[in-house]
């Protein structure tokens, strides 16, 4: 038997003022970007915003459907979206806010299995990690790559030839 250990690294703050100017507007963005999202079912808005190697920032919210399969997350809405307007430029950053009826939730969300996967994929298709900032209002993640969200991923190579 064999035993590996994985490991991952979250780097932690309390405040968005301990974050680089670039940070705090993606993370507004990813703020502003609940507000559009359309939730009448789970009442959860969630946004996500992208910073692209171009500068560019892209948006994206959770849109759901009374056939609720039929709905996509914010992190998909906006990955799908930079692909297709900018399929050559990667993605530095996504930040990603959630929030209810009562406001920004307390504790950090990170994204579902299925989008880490999406992330993952333009990781791969660009050869360039992707930065994850998860924020909260009483604390914010940074993770420096959708790798350390899904460590034991799926990828082209498993496919085989």
């Amino acid at each position: 038997m064999k035993k590996t250990k994985i490991e991952t690294t979250v780097y932690e703050y309390n405040s968005i003022k301990e974050l680089s100017e670039e940070k705090q507007l993606l993370i507004n963005q990813a703020k502003e970007a609940t507000y559009r999202s359309y939730a009448p079912y789970s009442k959860f808005n969630v946004g996500a915003a992208l910073l692209l190697e171009n500068g560019k920032f892209i948006q994206g919210n959770n849109q759901e459907n009374s056939a609720y399969p039929s709905g996509l997350c914010a992190e998909r809405v906006a990955i799908f979206y930079a692909n297709a307007k900018y399929p050559d430029i990667p993605v530095k950053a996504i930040a990603i806010a959630s929030r209810t009826n009562d406001g920004f939730l307390n504790t950090p969300i990170p994204p579902c299995g299925s989008c880490r996967q999406v992330l993952l994929e333009s990781e791969e298709r660009y050869n360039q990690a992707i930065r994850v900032i998860l924020y909260s209002e009483n604390k914010i993640q940074i993770i420096e790559s959708v790798k350390q969200l899904l460590p034991l991923f799926f990828d082209k190579e498993m496919l085989g030839k």
